[in-house]
């Protein structure tokens, strides 16, 4: 690609496409050139404040424009494969919020509508781009952790669901609840922490103990107290790996959880030693001399998560890279959370094969 401006265009000017309008306001070698939402004076609100030159009415109008190089989807789960799937006939790049889909079905519509395209998809894993995730990458990769074998990973919120009765809280529009919704962070980067094994066996339950009686709500989202809630608001999950690993994922939105942190955590063993992320603390810890030896993680100078996360976007773009959070890993993630649901439905072990 030339030394010109790659032209932006972001889906979704709600919170999380505002988020991502500021991050490539910031970045080198990209520009917003234009902004779409459904509702109209939120886009034109949007572009104002970040000084975006076009604004479209819609998704398919923006998708339309031939100057546009690559898009952001930053919009309800339930469109994020059919905007990706057209962008990428389009032929432009996609920046796409986490999940993938709704479903592993669609998600494995994108993944091969990308490669077919030979354009580039990346998935928008924030989490593996904090300055202490990426200060434990280093850790791993230097040898001082060996191979992981096991994991366990969650995020408990004691009061948390999103926006009651909007799509948040319908399943046939985000796909579930806290699972999908923050438990694909987590999930993710565990697996990522771990070197991308494959998952070959899955089991776990989910429970709507809070959700249905109007219980546990939160400060995010807007309620529509005219809709509904058939969504999980706890899920706990054992995943097998490929590799003999295992990973444990427990997440809430809304639970009786006393005397647990609300702050995402990730704890890591392996054979030389292992690090634990709570919130923003990290914990090495190893044996010597047969008694346990603990220090803490520094995290790592640099630029945010969301702008290092940018800035590798455009580089892949431009250089035609394989994004570090490729669309593998994002088909990967919704075939587990599926497995997750299918096995809380049956009650029964779910086996993944990767033929």
């Amino acid at each position: 690609m030339s030394n010109t401006n790659i032209k932006v265009g972001v889906i979704g000017a709600g919170a999380i496409g505002n988020i991502h309008m500021g991050a490539f306001a910031k970045a080198e070698g990209a520009e917003v050139a234009a902004v779409a939402d459904a509702y109209l004076p939120l886009a034109q609100q949007r572009a104002e404040e970040h000084g975006i030159g076009t604004v479209h009415g819609s998704p398919q109008e923006l998708l339309e424009d031939e100057s546009i190089d690559a898009v952001v989807i930053g919009v309800p789960n339930q469109f994020h494969a059919p905007l990706a799937i057209e962008a990428l006939k389009r032929g432009k790049h996609v920046l796409l919020e986490k999940p993938m889909a709704i479903d592993s079905e669609a998600a494995r519509t994108i993944v091969l509508e990308a490669e077919k395209s030979g354009k580039v998809l990346m998935m928008s894993h924030q989490m593996r781009w904090k300055a202490l995730n990426r200060a434990v990458k280093a850790r791993i990769d230097a040898g001082d952790v060996g191979p992981i074998y096991n994991a366990k990973a969650g995020w408990f919120r004691k009061k948390g669901i999103p926006g009651w009765g909007s799509w948040f809280t319908r399943k046939d529009q985000a796909g579930g609840g806290p699972l999908i919704d923050i438990g694909v962070h987590m999930l993710d980067l565990s697996l990522y922490l771990m070197g991308n094994p494959k998952p070959v066996s899955v089991y776990g339950s989910t429970y709507a103990e809070f959700g249905p009686k109007r219980e546990g709500i939160g400060t995010w989202g807007t309620p529509n107290w005219e809709g509904y809630y058939d969504v999980e608001d706890l899920a706990s999950a054992l995943i097998k790996l490929d590799n003999g690993a295992t990973l444990s994922l427990e997440v809430s939105w809304a639970a009786h959880a006393a005397g647990l942190p609300e702050d995402p955590f990730i704890h890591l063993m392996g054979t030389k030693g292992g690090v634990s992320i709570v919130g923003d603390r990290g914990t090495y810890v190893t044996h010597t001399d047969n008694e346990v030896a603990e220090s803490e993680i520094t995290p790592l100078d640099g630029d945010e998560d969301r702008d290092l996360m940018t800035s590798h976007f455009i580089e892949c773009v431009r250089e035609g890279k394989q994004p570090i959070a490729s669309a593998l890993s994002g088909y990967t993630n919704n075939r587990i959370l599926d497995a997750i649901y299918e096995s809380s439905r049956t009650g029964n072990e779910v086996k993944l094969s990767w033929n």
